[in-house]
C-alpha cells in the first residue's frame, strides 16, 4: 500500500484515482456525454487525494478552472489522474486530467478534460479543520 504523500512531495505526484465508462444514460441528444456528468466525475476524482492527505472528510469549495478539450462519447474509457498542487492550512488544491481511451484496436488516448479544484478539510460538524499529515 502506498504511503500518504507529504505536502512537499504531493505536488509532484500524478496518480490514477478513478476509471469509468460513460453509459447511454449519461449522453445528451447528440450522443455526447453531458458536461455535468463529467464535472461530477472530476469532483469525485479530485477529492480522493485530499481526503487521503487530510486523513478525513473534505468538501469542494471552488472549481478554479474547468476546460473541456474534446467531447466524450459512449464507450470511451475515462481515466482520471490527480495531482496535488497546493496544500494550505485547511485546504488542498488539485489538478485533474481526464484521458479517454478510444478505438480499443488501436488504443487511441486523448486528453478530454482538465480542471483545478480546491477542497477544504472539515470536521464532523462541517467546520474547517487543520490538515495534519
Amino acid at each position: 500500500m502506498n504511503s500518504i504523500p507529504t505536502p512537499a512531495a504531493a505536488g509532484v505526484q500524478r496518480e490514477l484515482v478513478l476509471r469509468v465508462m460513460p453509459m447511454p444514460a449519461d449522453a445528451n441528444a447528440n450522443g455526447d456525454i453531458f458536461g455535468g456528468w463529467i464535472m461530477a466525475q472530476v469532483d469525485i476524482a479530485g477529492s480522493i487525494l485530499p481526503a487521503r492527505l487530510s486523513r478525513g472528510r473534505v468538501t469542494t469549495v471552488a472549481v478554479n478552472e474547468f476546460i473541456f478539450k474534446q467531447p466524450v462519447s459512449i464507450g470511451d474509457l475515462l481515466s482520471f489522474y490527480a495531482t496535488v498542487t497546493r496544500v494550505g492550512r485547511t485546504s488542498i488544491t488539485v489538478h485533474v486530467e481526464v484521458m479517454a481511451e478510444r478505438d480499443p484496436e488501436n488504443l487511441h488516448v486523448v486528453k478530454v478534460t482538465e480542471a483545478n479544484l480546491t477542497y477544504v478539510a472539515i470536521d464532523n460538524d462541517g467546520k474547517p479543520r487543520p490538515i495534519t499529515t
